[in-house]
């Protein structure tokens, strides 16, 4: 929001000063990520500055090496195949709850957000003990099933959102020619939500592919992914490597959040269009 050209000057100084303290507590949050990314191309193998040369190598390590590439190429596999699990359940779940006519509607919203709110660790607990009777531990569903979960409620809230602005008068007139309602929902509902069905994806994939504590307790010795390869490399050996798979994590999921805000900001255009 600019600043009014009317604004007094208690309120200049109070729109600037916010601005200023907004961009320092910014700058506190991201700090360690600052430090963290330069230390992937130094050239010696301790953590240390200043670094007495810059190189490619642990980047070249992480690109060639075995173990890492199959913890990225499983990483990989899950946040696919949670994507579109999660996405397909949380649109279907958004489109029921957007019904006035839900029994219960807050309550069954707050057991599908509970993910977000109850602690990873107690989830994870909780899945291992569960998966336990149905002897999914140690197996990819088993990941598959527990990431979905987990990323489930983020593709429930910004499909919901976007759902809050759609006119249903729409569908009503898609049904009153003639169309049946899988016609109405992927010819005039599914465009105008796809900008948060692909906003809800994109927070799925970002949370299946970070996520460490719940494949810690679910997942068997020889599933690692890419979170819990750095995991162990930090228990067992302190690797330069490490810090760049970490940058390799944090550019993927700062593309990601770019993506969502662009489309975000598309979906506000498209409803400015409409109405």
């Amino acid at each position: 929001m600019a600043l009014p050209a009317y604004a007094t000057t208690s309120e200049k100084v109070g729109f600037w000063a916010l601005r200023i303290f907004v961009g320092i507590v910014l700058l506190f949050l991201i700090s360690p990520i600052l430090a963290i990314m330069p230390l992937s191309f130094n050239s010696d193998t301790f953590f240390s500055y200043p670094m007495p040369g810059y190189s490619l190598r642990w980047y070249e390590e992480f690109f060639t090496n075995d173990r890492w590439q199959s913890a990225l190429r499983l990483s990989l596999l899950l946040a696919f195949l949670t994507t579109i699990l999660a996405t397909t359940l949380g649109t279907l779940a958004a489109l029921g709850l957007s019904r006035g006519n839900i029994p219960y509607r807050a309550t069954i919203m707050a057991v599908l957000i509970s993910p977000m709110i109850v602690p990873i660790i107690i989830s994870a607990l909780g899945m291992f003990f569960f998966y336990a009777r149905l002897g999914l531990l140690g197996t990819l569903p088993g990941l598959v099933l527990a990431h979905t979960a987990l990323a489930t409620p983020f593709v429930v809230i910004t499909v919901t959102a976007t759902l809050s602005s759609f006119d249903r008068t729409l569908m009503r007139a898609g049904e009153s020619l003639g169309a049946s309602p899988s016609t109405v929902f992927f010819r005039v509902v599914m465009p105008l939500i796809l900008p948060g069905m692909i906003s809800g994806a994109l927070f799925a994939f970002v949370t299946s592919f970070d996520e460490v504590i719940a494949v810690l307790f679910i997942a068997g010795p020889e599933q690692r992914t890419l979170p819990r390869q750095m995991f162990s490399g930090i228990r067992e050996l302190i690797s330069p490597t490490i810090t760049a798979a970490a940058s390799v994590l944090i550019v993927i999921s700062t593309l990601m959040l770019i993506t969502v805000e662009l489309l975000r900001r598309r979906s506000e255009r498209l409803r400015g269009i409409r109405t």
